[in-house]
């Protein structure tokens, strides 16, 4: 069993793979329409039938090893690639904020879960220091990673949204001490 464990794929072999099967699928579009069509056939057929078989070891996991199995990164992807994933897309979404949170607070900002309304993913974001009003590009990177990391971990939400909360009005305390005289 060691043996296959040392013929596994390290994360960055995968994501080369991954890489170099997106420049294939890429090419096969200006292939001669047979031949791509049936190649893009044989690949949906290959991963349907895939998922199928990730979904069956699901079925046969208990909790434990559901989770797991979730918590590996390519696992992971596969399961939602396949909607066979056990966690909700809630849940998910708001562990990829809580990843995020320690480089977006090293920039000294900050991002919240603010839950999902609908199919819109919510975060609090706070601009970082330095920032003064407005924010120009380092607010929008700091977003985009946020949506970037939410959907890639739950592609069913519909877009991720900043939570705008308006500050309360300022209301001077001699106001509410003292009251004049009718």
């Amino acid at each position: 069993m060691a043996e296959a464990a040392d013929a596994r794929l390290a994360d960055p072999d995968v994501e080369a793979r991954l890489g170099r099967l997106d420049e294939l699928l890429e090419g096969l579009e200006s292939a001669p329409a047979p031949t791509t069509r049936s190649a893009t056939e044989a690949v949906a057929l290959l991963t349907e039938v895939y998922g199928e078989a990730l979904a069956r070891v699901l079925d046969h996991a208990d909790e434990r090893l559901a989770e797991c199995l979730a918590e590996d990164e390519l696992l992971a992807h596969l399961m939602v690639l396949h909607d066979i994933h056990p966690e909700p897309a809630e849940r998910r979404a708001a562990r990829a904020v809580e990843r995020l949170r320690p480089a977006v607070q090293e920039r000294g900002g900050d991002v919240e879960w603010a839950g999902v309304e609908g199919q819109v993913a919510r975060v609090r974001l706070t601009a970082g220091g330095g920032c003064g009003s407005g924010c120009g590009g380092g607010g929008s990177e700091v977003t985009d990673a946020v949506r970037a990391a939410v959907l890639s971990v739950a592609p069913e939400l519909t877009a991720v949204e900043p939570v705008t909360e308006t500050a309360p009005a300022f209301v001077p305390l001699t106001t509410l001490t003292h009251r004049s005289a009718p």
